[in-house]
């Protein structure tokens, strides 16, 4: 079985100790193909460090993400988009909106996303979308941008059924990690009605472990425990949730 891990933050300081090891055992354990997304101007060069460590299996993308929008916004922006004439990415992202921490800087993260939706639209790059209490608004860009180009996953999907359709009904993909063995997560309520066809899987790797390893840092090869639930809520074997998702995954990515 052959695994992708649409979402992973293995550059991370938190694996600053065994990061090799865990990039490995994600390997050795089946999750070969890992997709970093980039969190601002300073992630990048360690990411590109653990991409040029593992070339066949760790593929970079780039982005702003919002909880790394300040007043300096268009700085940060500007350096970004240079890094698309440097060397190639697999999305535009991590981009979107977060209101769980602050709306100090609401309508400088409002603009930065939707300047980085033109970007993936003119380099025909997906998008993979982090939208933390405000998918309403998250949505409502996407639906107002629509594009012929514009597809991505929607990372950490944390929304009800009715925002599960409209995220699926737009061309994007709902990305499942962690949350999903919560018990309270309410995910497997949000997806009954959505085919593993409009879904990837991820980590979100150090955050979001799932059970049984909830608590404690989340890696790349823990998507196993996501995947053996998503067969249990759709009544399918392993096997299945392997070869929909990954081929899911290359499709969006085109690899």
């Amino acid at each position: 079985m052959l695994f992708v891990d649409t979402h992973t933050h293995l550059y991370s300081e938190q694996f600053k100790n065994d990061r090799k090891e865990s990039v490995e055992r994600a390997i050795k354990n089946g999750v070969e193909y890992l997709f970093l997304p980039n969190v601002d101007v300073e992630s990048i060069q360690p990411m590109l460090d653990l991409v040029w460590d593992f070339p066949n299996n760790c593929f970079p993308m780039m982005g702003l993400h919002p909880c790394s929008v300040d007043a300096q916004v268009e700085s940060h922006l500007f350096q970004i988009q240079k890094w698309f004439k440097k060397r190639k990415f697999w999305a535009v992202g991590e981009i979107g909106l977060d209101y769980y921490w602050s709306t100090e800087f609401k309508n400088e993260q409002i603009a930065a996303f939707k300047k980085q939706i033109q970007w993936a639209i003119q380099l025909d790059l997906p998008i993979v979308i982090h939208s933390r209490n405000s998918n309403e608004d998250v949505i409502s860009i996407i639906q107002e941008m629509k594009h012929p180009k514009l597809r991505g996953i929607f990372h950490c999907f944390s929304g009800d059924a009715f925002q599960a359709k409209q995220v699926v009904d737009a061309g994007f993909l709902l990305g499942l990690g962690g949350v999903l063995t919560y018990k309270n997560g309410g995910l497997p309520e949000a997806i009954a009605d959505i085919g593993l066809e409009h879904i990837v899987l991820e980590t979100d790797a150090p955050y979001l472990a799932p059970v049984p390893h909830r608590g404690k840092r989340n890696e790349s090869y823990y998507l196993l425990d996501v995947a053996r639930k998503l067969a249990e809520l759709k009544s399918v074997g392993l096997h299945t949730v392997a070869e929909i998702t990954t081929s899911n995954a290359k499709k969006l990515f085109g690899f």
